[in-house]
This record gives structure tokens, C-alpha cells and sequence, in this order.
């Protein structure tokens, strides 16, 4: 099932996404389905009427993984670490599909990143590796947006990794997937740049939600973002970057000044 977030005259609104690729409807589901459960109304509308925005603002955190894809580390010059290695983002961090990607007055060096993000469902600590499918709400694509010089100067990633915009997500929430072996491609421009599969993640995903659970209470619209393939490269102002993950969909936005 896909979850969408969307406005069409003011207020967002959730609903599920049906049809064909390029012949989509939209149900609206009757409040928050993080909390009242999915529960469609009869309202439906064409997905080229309404506008999508990001299908989830966490009401708490975004947990970035670094350095979890082998090839990745090595073209950074980097070791990999002994466990996952974690950051935050804060809330303002998120846009949505579409949303002009904002690029730091601070940053020459603004680098993209595209990753399979989980949702997470319910409030939950320490959830064991064999009970994480329960906590999960389901899925999106992200772009993990780096400024890459501050990454390299500040001893604390919070400037480079959490500035505002930095965590596109979207383009909706695919609650029913299997996350071993997705194909994970990022496009500059329409110039395919990076093209990995999860497989390839050092730690997969029930690895890195027990973990992370371990550490800090996950709250219902908490984002883990997985990490990223090789790949990585800089975006400047007026290119577009796309992030595709199979069996979600597509994540495209454009930069600017």
C-alpha cells in the first residue's frame, strides 16, 4: 500500500495512491494513519490534481546511518566503522517531493546521497532484531544531502548533515516491501551516478532499527535513513537530483540558491 501526503486546496491530507503509472487516483484516508489507523473516505482525486509533499514531518528525530555500503566508504577514504555509525537531522531538515532543494550559504561542497528510509510505526525501545518488522511503518526514498566541507572542518556533523532541506523525502510511504534486495539508483540531471542494491548494506534493515532502538525511544514518524551506495558527487544550483528505489518510486528535486 502506498501512503501519500498531499494538499489540493489547504490543509494536507493522507491518502492511499492506486493505479497505473500514469493514471494514479488518490483515496483520502480520514485523519492521521500513524494514529487512527487507515481508514478511507470516499473522496478520490487524480495524483496529477493534487500536490505531494513530504509523506512524513517527524514529530521527533531523523536518524541518519553513515557509512554503511563498502564501496561507498572506500571511494570516500574512509574505514568502516566497528558498529552502525549514527547522526540526527532535525525535523526541519525534511522537504518533500518536488520542494527546491535550498543549498547552504555556508557550503561550496553540498554533496547528494540516495538512501531507503524506514518509517517507523509505533513507540518502541529496544526491539529485538526478530520483532523489528513490527515496529515499521513502511518505506520511502530519501536523499541524505551533505555539505561536505563543514563535514570535513566541524568535529560534529549536526551543520553538514542537518541544514534546512537537507533530507528530502518522498515521493509516498510503500508499507507492504521486502528490503533485501532493492535496487537503489540516483540520477543528476537525468545521468545515472549512483546504482546500488540493498544487498550490498553492511547492516541491513532489522539490524539498524534494533540498533538505533537500543539508543533512543522510536517514536511513530521517527525516519531511519540506511545509508548511501557509491556514487556520491556534488550538486550545484539548477541541476535536478533523482532518487529511485524499486518497488517504491521516484524522488526528484532541483537545487538552488
Amino acid at each position: 500500500m502506498r501512503i501519500a501526503r498531499f494538499v489540493l486546496d489547504s490543509d494536507p491530507q493522507y491518502g492511499i495512491v492506486e493505479g497505473e503509472e500514469g493514471s494514479e487516483q488518490v483515496t483520502v484516508i480520514a485523519g492521521d494513519p500513524f494514529f487512527n489507523g487507515v481508514q478511507p473516505t470516499g473522496a478520490r482525486h487524480k495524483l496529477e490534481d493534487v500536490r505531494l509533499l513530504a509523506p512524513i514531518i517527524p514529530r521527533s528525530k531523523v536518524i541518519g546511518i553513515g557509512r554503511n555500503y563498502a564501496e561507498h566508504i572506500k571511494e570516500m577514504g574512509n574505514e568502516t566503522p566497528a558498529a552502525p555509525l549514527m547522526f540526527l537531522k532535525p525535523n526541519t531538515s525534511v522537504i518533500g517531493p518536488n520542494e527546491p532543494l535550498v543549498l547552504p550559504e555556508f557550503s561550496d561542497e553540498v554533496s547528494y546521497e540516495a538512501e531507503l528510509c524506514v518509517i517507523i510505526g509505533r513507540i518502541c525501545k529496544d526491539v529485538p532484531v526478530e520483532r523489528v518488522d513490527d515496529v515499521i511503518f513502511g518505506y520511502t526514498c530519501g536523499n541524505d544531502l551533505t555539505a561536505r566541507d563543514a563535514q570535513r572542518t566541524d568535529n560534529q556533523w549536526a551543520r553538514a548533515k542537518g541544514f534546512d532541506g537537507s533530507a528530502p523525502l518522498g515521493p509516498w510511504i510503500e508499507t507492504e516491501l521486502d528490503t533485501e534486495d532493492l535496487a537503489i539508483r540516483g540520477r543528476l540531471d537525468g545521468e545515472l551516478k549512483q546504482d546500488g542494491n540493498t544487498s550490498q548494506m553492511i547492516w541491513g534493515v532489522k539490524e539498524l532499527v534494533s540498533y538505533a532502538s537500543q539508543a533512543f525511544t522510536l517514536l511513530p514518524g521517527d525516519v531511519i535513513m540506511t545509508g548511501t551506495p557509491s556514487g556520491v558527487g556534488t550538486i550545484e544550483a539548477g541541476q535536478r537530483y533523482e532518487v529511485e528505489i524499486e518497488g517504491i518510486g521516484t524522488l526528484s528535486n532541483t537545487a538552488r540558491r
